[in-house]
């Protein structure tokens, strides 16, 4: 039997101020163990929390970005439970105020998984938020056979929980919405988001009913995931599972389960706690925040987004669809981009060398678009030479890649030194007709329509020259000279 399935996701992201969310310890990562520590952080008797201005800020802009709205008063209320992560044995958070409410995430087409984009369900979904709340991270916890090491330096970084409605109906709906989200923060400043270094993590609701009728079915919540294939992968899993279950008759009761990569699979933690059993009052060391000057300060630094970004690239510069979203998909390379655009070169022309060589010859160079030695203006150098006809596109490949090698160089200097210089239509007009004289038996043929053979003599006039023509202007120029003596 088939089943409808709804999906919450809970996304905990740490945002990336130089301090700690109530102390004024360092935020960091890869540090030894333990070092960014106080007794704030380690929850001792007596400490007392002071409130991250930066934080509240970047929340704030968070939920602008994403259209929630703010209230005027917010407060922090303590959620207790017993962890070894936590040892003051409460979380110091928001419950019934959080900083933004309501919102919602488009999901990008193009964050879909690959495999996935030709057959999206349900194309330009946006996806209801419920709350975005701040709160402060728990220290790191490593299990070993026998014991278990826990790393402070974590404990007490900001993190925003960004709460989903049940919207989502896949993993593919739930690996687009992580994607977009995830761009949406790194471009806004707010956090770094890397799912890898554990500054993102993601807990999964899931359930399943009949009919669109019935009321939900028990909640199973997945926690802990720590990337978007693993949240794809084991929301697949949880649907075959409950599905299996169903079908035999085995009711689903709300618990909460972990996802072990290696076998794939599922597993049991414990039965899922309701609010009530977290036993949320307000926090006695903190007062309740007025929000009204945050939010009209942080409503000024709102950045463009990154599909409103691609919007104006495709109604601006008449760039399809695909390159608007791939500009836009990286500030760095949006901004690169831009500083690239000469009034004199089409746009498309020059999205299209980013994307097609400038990217790829970046990548294999392990070089982030921010540090690629050709600056914008050199690139703009590069396409003036193309559009002037003093390169073709392959040469002008092969200038780009001695560029990154010689960044001191200009296009137009390394063109010279490898031989591309301009040569004038009178030269290459005596350079046709010697060609054409020296090949009638092919000249014949290509005015019976062999049109193949004038890239062989382009070819044979390129080897014969000193200098390096640009090769499609010799091209167009035979074909004119032959089939004008037709």
């Amino acid at each position: 039997m088939s089943y409808l399935v709804t999906i919450g996701l809970e996304v905990h992201c740490q945002v990336n101020t130089a301090t700690k969310m109530f102390c004024a310890c360092a935020t960091s990562f890869g540090d030894e163990a333990n070092v960014n520590i106080c007794p704030t952080c380690l929850g001792l008797p007596g400490a007392l929390p002071v409130l991250n201005r930066r934080a509240i800020e970047k929340t704030i802009l968070t939920g602008m970005m994403l259209g929630c709205t703010t209230p005027p008063i917010t407060k922090w209320d303590r959620k207790n439970y017993f962890y070894p992560d936590m040892p003051k044995n409460y979380q110091t958070t928001q419950m019934d105020l959080p900083l933004c409410i309501g919102g919602e995430v488009p999901l990008y087409d193009h964050c879909y998984p690959s495999d996935a984009q030709k057959s999206i369900a349900r194309p330009s979904q946006v996806i209801r938020l419920n709350r975005i709340h701040l709160e402060e991270d728990v220290a790191k916890s490593t299990h070993l056979g026998n014991a278990s090491l826990i790393d402070f330096n974590r404990a007490g970084t900001p993190l925003m929980e960004i709460v989903s409605e049940p919207d989502l109906e896949s993993g593919e709906e739930a690996f687009a919405y992580l994607r977009t989200l995830q761009m949406i923060l790194v471009q806004g400043g707010v956090s770094d988001a890397d799912m890898e270094k554990g500054q993102m993590r993601c807990d999964v609701n899931i359930s399943l009913r009949s009919h669109a009728s019935d009321p939900l079915g028990a909640k199973v919540e997945l926690k802990n995931l720590n990337s978007t294939s693993a949240v794809r992968r084991a929301i697949h899993f949880e649907i075959e599972r409950q599905t299996s279950e169903l079908d035999a008759g085995i009711a689903q009761i709300q618990s909460t389960r972990r996802w072990d990569d290696d076998r794939g699979e599922t597993q049991m933690m414990r039965t899922k706690e309701d609010a009530h059993d977290y036993r949320y009052f307000p926090c006695p060391d903190l007062l309740p925040l007025a929000t009204a000057e945050l939010v009209e300060r942080m409503s000024r630094q709102v950045p463009e987004l990154p599909h409103h970004r691609a919007k104006r690239y495709m109604e601006d510069f008449s760039l399809t669809r695909y390159d608007a979203n791939v500009l836009s998909s990286d500030l760095g390379l949006a901004d690169y981009f831009e500083a690239a655009l000469d009034p004199q070169i089409a746009a498309k022309k020059t999205a299209n060398f980013l994307i097609n060589n400038l990217l790829g010859s970046l990548n294999e160079r392990n070089i982030a678009i921010q540090d690629c030695p050709v600056k914008p203006a050199g690139l703009s150098g590069l396409l003036a030479l193309v559009e002037n006809g003093t390169l073709a596109s392959n040469q002008a490949r092969e200038v780009f890649i001695a560029m990154l090698e010689q960044p001191e160089q200009s296009a137009a200097q390394i063109a010279d030194a490898l031989g591309y210089k301009p040569t004038d239509s009178s030269a290459l007009e005596e350079l046709c007709e010697q060609i054409i004289a020296q090949f009638p038996d092919k000249v014949a043929e290509i005015k019976a329509g062999n049109d193949k053979l004038l890239n062989f003599l382009t070819g044979q006039i390129m080897k014969s020259c000193t200098s390096k023509p640009n090769p499609k202007m010799l091209t167009d120029l035979l074909r004119e000279k032959i089939i004008g003596q037709g």
